[in-house]
């Protein structure tokens, strides 16, 4: 069982390695056509997975599938955990599309240069690998052993839900929250960015930083009055930490999501890490149109609410929809969040009509 989960953790580092090393090597801005690119190449591969999933737990390849499902009691043959692999995919790269508007929120309010924008991602979204199979590994191990959690997940899901729908979001300022704050009091932070470094030691800027792009290397009062040799925060460092507090604090919707779905660990870990690893290039993308997605946001909480009463009446609608429950489940799941992207296009505030 565990050589499936070798091979895929072993694609995603290569993947990984190849995409830091090789093409974002030198620091650049992202333009517009190579995140589309980068996007397309993902949602590919994402989508591609299913057909891998399918012929693995059809064949049960290694193990896969022999375990009977946490969420409903089935063995998943290559149909069923394809259509639940799918599903996951959506539901989770979905609600990862709301995380696009706080990290735009948060290289806002922090400056952060863009050249320098797809490192902080980079980083941050592999320590959300590592945090959301943490996760995960212990949300499976609930399921399987204490099958009410699904209940009280689904709950959750439904107040969080009802929350979005209905009460308005605070303006927040990440740059004042209380977590920048924190660290401001307990570690020394460069005033400036010091090219794409998320650290700095006082008194080490030299002509090699110098010559880095857009490296800030002007007067830093926080430099200048430290101890020779100190370590410092820059800056980016900052701005790494809001992004992984941010995803953090989206997988504990998310995660109970995927757990609507299936229980199985390696469908519930694929499709949680195919749909963030496209999340970089996807901000890229959309940075620039997230405001013109007015009805997104309204379409995520109805997808929320949707999984979390699935969660309380699983019983009753598999009953009422048979064997096509998950595949009407994901067609529901797709139709909310097309309604949601195209009557944004289509429904325009009236300051843009007139």
């Amino acid at each position: 069982m565990i050589v499936p989960w070798l091979v895929f953790i072993g694609f995603v580092l290569v993947m990984l390695a190849l995409d830091l090393g090789v093409f974002h090597r030198k620091s650049h801005i992202v333009g517009f056509k190579e995140s589309i690119a980068w996007s397309a190449l993902w949602i590919t591969l994402g989508l591609s997975f299913s057909v891998l999933v399918y012929f693995a737990y059809e064949g049960h390849w290694y193990g896969l599938g022999m375990v009977p499902d946490g969420v409903d009691g089935l063995i998943n043959n290559g149909k069923l955990a394809a259509t639940k692999y799918l599903t996951g995919y959506v539901v989770e790269k979905s609600l990862s599309v709301d995380n696009i508007f706080v990290i735009a929120m948060v290289f806002g309010s922090l400056a952060v240069p863009a050249r320098y924008q797809h490192r902080v991602l980079f980083w941050g979204i592999l320590g959300a690998l590592v945090m959301r199979g943490a996760m995960i590994g212990v949300g499976s191990a609930l399921v399987h052993n204490f099958h009410w959690v699904l209940y009280v997940f689904g709950v959750f899901l439904i107040l969080t839900a009802l929350k979005m729908l209905f009460m308005k979001e605070k303006e927040e300022h990440p740059e004042n929250n209380l977590l920048v704050r924190w660290l401001r009091r307990h570690f020394p932070i460069t005033r400036n960015y010091h090219g794409q470094h998320f650290m700095v030691k006082a008194g080490s800027l030299n002509s090699q930083e110098a010559s880095e792009p857009g490296a800030t290397i002007t007067a830093d009062p926080v430099v200048d009055g430290a101890p020779h040799g100190k370590w410092l925060l820059t800056p980016l460092a900052v701005a790494l930490v809001l992004v992984e507090v941010t995803d953090l604090i989206f997988a504990v919707d998310s995660i109970p999501a995927i757990f609507s779905i299936t229980a199985d660990p390696f469908l519930v870990f694929t499709s949680n890490v195919f749909a963030i690893l496209g999340l970089r290039s996807l901000y890229f993308a959309l940075a620039g149109m997230i405001t013109q997605f007015r009805y997104l946001k309204p379409a995520l909480s109805l997808i929320l609410l949707v999984v979390g009463v699935k969660m309380l009446a699983a019983k009753w609608l598999k009953v009422w929809l048979g064997d096509s429950f998950n595949l009407t489940i994901l067609a529901v799941i797709l139709g909310i969040l097309a309604t949601g992207v195209i009557t944004s296009w289509l429904v325009r505030p009236k300051s843009e009509n007139c």
